[in-house]
C-alpha cells in the first residue's frame, strides 16, 4: 500500500513538474515574442504556446497595450510627416517673393534703366512684398488660432449687413476679373452668434479666395435653415479634382501644385478654425466645375462659446 502511494505521488509530482515546465517555456516563449514585437514593427499578437487563462488574459491586456503603442507611433509619424511637409511649404512660400524681390532690387540698381522700366520693377517690389507680408500675417494669425489666444467675442451678428458690406466694398474686383455674379441675401435673417470680426474674416477670405482662383461664374447666397443661418459661396473653378477636396481646408493645401505663389494654403485653414471655434458646420462641395463652401452658423441664444 505504502509502495502503492509513493508511486501515486511520485506521478503526480511528475505531472505537476512537467505542467510547471510547460508553463514556463510558454512564458519564456511569450516574452521572447514580446521583445520581437518591441524591437520592430510588426502588427502581430503575442500568443501562449500551452493554453493557460490567467496567463492568457495577461498577454491579452499585453497586446492591446501593443496596439496602443503602434497607433501612438503611426500617430507621431504622420505628425512629423506632416510638420516637414509643412515647414517645407513654408520655406518655399516665403522664399518665392522674397526671391522675386532680391532680383527686380538687383534690376533696379542699373543706373541706365528707363524710367517706364523703373516704375514697373517698383510696382512689383511692392507687390511682392505686400504678398510676403500677408503671408507672415496669415501665418501668425493661424498659430494664435490654433494656440487659443485669438479672442472671440459671444455676441449677436447681422450677416446680411456683415455680407452685403463686404460683396459692395468688393465690387471693381469682381468687375475688373470679370465675374457673372449671382447674388441673393435675404434681409430679414435673425441674428447669429458668433464673433464680429470672425465673421467679416471668414467672408473676406471667402471672396479673396473666389476671386484668386474662381472664374466666369459666382454666386453667393444667405439664407435662413430651420435653426441655422447659411451662407454659400460658389464659384467656377478648373484647378480643383475630387481627391483636392478632402484636403481643401488643411493648411498650406495648394491647388498650386507647382507652388509658384499665388495662393498659400492658409486663407481657407483660417476660414475653418473661424468657423469652428464659433460652432459653425464647415462643408465643401465641387460638381460640375463649381466648387462651393457652405457655412452654417448657430442662430443668437446668448450663450458663450466653446
Amino acid at each position: 500500500m505504502a509502495i502503492i502511494l509513493c508511486v501515486v505521488l511520485a506521478a503526480v509530482c511528475a505531472g505537476l513538474g512537467l505542467w510547471v515546465w510547460t508553463q514556463h517555456r510558454a512564458l519564456k516563449g511569450a516574452a521572447e515574442q514580446l521583445r520581437e514585437l518591441t524591437q520592430g514593427d510588426s502588427t502581430a499578437r503575442l500568443r501562449m504556446a500551452i493554453p493557460n487563462r490567467a496567463a492568457e488574459e495577461l498577454l491579452e491586456g499585453v497586446n492591446h497595450l501593443l496596439e496602443l503603442r503602434r497607433e501612438d507611433q503611426s500617430r507621431w509619424l504622420e505628425r512629423e510627416r506632416s510638420l516637414r511637409q509643412q515647414i517645407a511649404n513654408v520655406s518655399h512660400d516665403l522664399r518665392t517673393p522674397l526671391t522675386s524681390i532680391l532680383g527686380y532690387l538687383q534690376l533696379l540698381e542699373d543706373p541706365s534703366l528707363p524710367e517706364g522700366e523703373r516704375r514697373e520693377y517698383l510696382a512689383v517690389v511692392e507687390s511682392r512684398a505686400k504678398a510676403l507680408q500677408s503671408l507672415i500675417t496669415g501665418f501668425y494669425d493661424l498659430s494664435r488660432l490654433e494656440g487659443g489666444e485669438f479672442p472671440l467675442e459671444q455676441e449677436p451678428v447681422n450677416l446680411y449687413t456683415s455680407l452685403s458690406g463686404l460683396l459692395a466694398a468688393f465690387y471693381n474686383d469682381f468687375t475688373d476679373r470679370h465675374f457673372d455674379m449671382t447674388v441673393e441675401l435675404s434681409e430679414h435673417l435673425p441674428p447669429v452668434q458668433a464673433d464680429n470680426g470672425g465673421v467679416l474674416r471668414v467672408f473676406t477670405n471667402l471672396i479673396r479666395n473666389a476671386l484668386d482662383h474662381g472664374r466666369g461664374k459666382m454666386t453667393v447666397r444667405l439664407w435662413q435653415e430651420g435653426d441655422k443661418v447659411v451662407s454659400l459661396f460658389a464659384n467656377e473653378t478648373d484647378e480643383l479634382t475630387a481627391e483636392d477636396l478632402p484636403h481643401i481646408f488643411d493648411r498650406f493645401f495648394t491647388s498650386d501644385k507647382m507652388r509658384t505663389g499665388r495662393n498659400t494654403g492658409l486663407g481657407l485653414a483660417i476660414v475653418k478654425t473661424l468657423a469652428e471655434q464659433m460652432g459653425c458646420q464647415l462643408t465643401a462641395e465641387l460638381e460640375n466645375g463649381m466648387f462651393a463652401i457652405r457655412v452654417q452658423w448657430p442662430l443668437w441664444q446668448g450663450r458663450s462659446f466653446g
